[in-house]
């Protein structure tokens, strides 16, 4: 196909309704400073990029290929050094008659077609491909850093032929944690699993291997690192610890520490624990943003549990608890509702392990075990602060539990978590630890119970039928016929698992004279649920099957989550 040299790109968008004449005049005026127009509609916004290359590709009459889709040969990765890959932003694609195919996003530069001629020691080819679509496909096949990590060991080999062990000094391993290729190299980890959504990195050594792994809606993804990595193991893993001020020298005790992230508008509160195995330490990152503000509408709450808990935070004094597991979002919902009413007129008072966001207008107080400063404690000087509303991050023992009550009961408003499976069993945890079952009664107006279940894919979602066992599961009877069911296929949006994102599901267990009457007798969790689900609740299946019928998850998503 001949290049179409007398019709211009902005002009062929324009015809096939891809982009509007303002949206070519506003890129127009910023390719004055520079570089193409394609690359200048991109950027701006106006169009994608997957849109924006076939048309490119016709008018230069080269063809194109997405790479999202494509096993390249690892003989030719192994062949194309990735220092070379990420400095001249190409992929090898494939070998054909001695001629390497590659995947560029100008293919029309002679110059870099040139150098890679001299560089890889063959004839070269190209293929016109998206440049984030590169990028990607390099990350994929070559791992983060991979770049970073061939010069570590570049230089490495030059100043010793011998790469670092365990057996270096400490000074060793801190001079080479302070390298600039290390500390490149860990930034690129934080930001990938930022823009990846993950909520924690973890750092697993094994006897052969590094492993590193983000967790992405609640599940753990293996990321994509050179295998050769595990030679500069402690260099990272020291990096790491110099970042969140603790002490490298110590490898045999558990350590914790914090570390403020901010590179390129990202502004992250890191979390990490240190954990000794016999490989070398294990390290988990937990990814806290700083800026994150959130609202009781946006957490799945259905109208009428929302309407109920809207009503709860608005009482003068008593107990809300939220249950669940860890990492099931607990926090997140009691932060929404300090948010929904904070205001000038009340005095908010927290304590925390740790504190995971700042809120501006609330008092948060971070707990300290080494020098004593643990819930009870703190919870009785938090009482001399004249506080309205309190947030006690979560009740673990008999007497954080009756420090908590008593501050209900002289007229304060607090929130705290438990862990247990369900909303029932929040009460028979607290007669367990020896509170008595009447200040249960008279304190405590509501527990809530909660999971978080990951989002269908909107860009891979589609119509499926159920069976007949999976209908039961849910407790769904009858379908009308206007109810439809989806699910994600997969794509390269959401790593090919169906889901993105995730959203709460949620069951609120107020306190009734018919429930109080229960807890006096010390009845059972089950027989709790019973009378509960008797005067409206509805359980956590029952409010995911809501999600499902609405079209926001799977049955098995619900049916995983919610098994007993």
């Amino acid at each position: 196909m001949p290049l179409k040299k007398n019709v211009l790109l902005g002009q062929m968008l324009l015809a096939r309704d891809l982009i509007s004449a303002e949206q070519l005049d506003s890129a127009l005026k910023d390719k004055k400073n520079g570089g193409l127009i394609g690359q200048a509609l991109v950027k701006m916004g106006f169009i994608e990029e997957n849109e924006l290359v076939p048309v490119l590709s016709e008018q230069l009459g080269i063809e194109h290929i997405s790479l999202k889709d494509i096993k390249i040969e690892p003989d030719l990765i192994k062949k194309t050094p990735a220092r070379f890959a990420c400095y001249y932003g190409f992929v090898p694609v494939r070998m054909e008659k001695g001629v390497l195919m590659v995947a560029l996003s100008d293919p029309l530069d002679t110059r870099t077609l040139d150098d890679l001629r001299l560089l890889l020691g063959c004839e070269v080819s190209s293929i016109l491909a998206g440049k984030e679509d590169i990028l990607g496909a390099i990350n994929r096949n070559y791992g983060t850093g991979a770049e970073t990590v061939e010069r570590m060991i570049e230089a490495a080999e030059k100043e010793s032929p011998a790469l670092p062990t365990e057996a270096a000094t400490v000074a060793e391993i801190e001079d080479l944690a302070e390298d600039a290729s290390v500390i490149r190299f860990v930034n690129q980890i934080i930001v990938e699993a930022y823009g990846e959504g993950s909520t924690d990195i973890h750092i697993e050594p094994y006897e052969d291997e590094l492993r590193v792994r983000y967790r992405i809606d609640g599940l753990l993804h293996d990321a994509s690192i050179p295998p050769t990595i595990r030679h500069f193991q402690e260099a990272v893993i020291s990096r790491i610890k110099i970042m969140g001020n603790l002490d490298i020298a110590e490898k045999r005790l558990p350590q914790d520490g914090r570390i403020r992230f901010v590179s390129n508008g990202i502004d992250l509160d890191l979390r990490v624990s240190v954990l000794p195995t016999p490989y070398g330490e294990s390290v988990n990152i937990r990814l806290l943003t700083t800026k994150v503000q959130y609202g009781l509408e946006s957490l799945g709450l259905e109208e009428e549990n929302l309407f109920i808990l809207e009503s709860l935070i608005k009482i003068p004094h008593g107990i809300i608890f939220v249950t669940g597991p860890t990492g099931s979002g607990k926090t997140t919902t009691l932060y929404a509702c300090l948010n929904k009413i904070n205001d000038k007129g009340r005095k908010i008072l927290t304590i925390e392990d740790p504190i995971e966001y700042q809120i501006k207008g609330i008092t948060q107080i971070q707990v300290h075990p080494k020098i004593d400063l643990v819930f009870a404690k703190g919870l009785r000087s938090m009482l001399r602060h004249d506080p309205d509303i309190m947030m006690v991050g979560e009740v673990r023992d008999k007497e954080t539990a009756e420090i908590t009550i008593r501050s209900a009961l002289t007229g304060h408003l607090v929130f705290s978590t438990l862990h247990t499976n369900d909303a029932a069993g929040g009460i028979t945890r607290l007669l367990d630890v020896g509170i008595e079952p009447y200040l249960v009664a008279s304190s405590v107006v509501c527990f809530i119970a909660q999971r978080l279940v990951r989002r269908i894919c909107p860009f891979c979602k589609r119509e499926v039928r159920l069976s007949k066992a999976v209908l039961e599961k849910l407790e769904i009877k009858e379908i009308l016929p206007e109810t439809k069911f989806y699910e994600g296929k997969g794509c390269s949006k959401c790593k090919f698992t169906g889901y993105k994102g995730r959203i709460g599901i949620f069951e609120l267990l107020t306190i009734t004279d018919e429930i109080r009457e229960l807890i006096f007798q010390k009845s059972s969790a089950n027989k709790i649920r019973e009378m509960a689900v008797a005067g409206g609740m509805k359980t956590l299946r029952r409010d995911g099957r809501q999600k499902v019928l609405k079209g926001i998850t799977t049955p098995s998503e619900i049916i995983r989550v919610t098994q007993l």
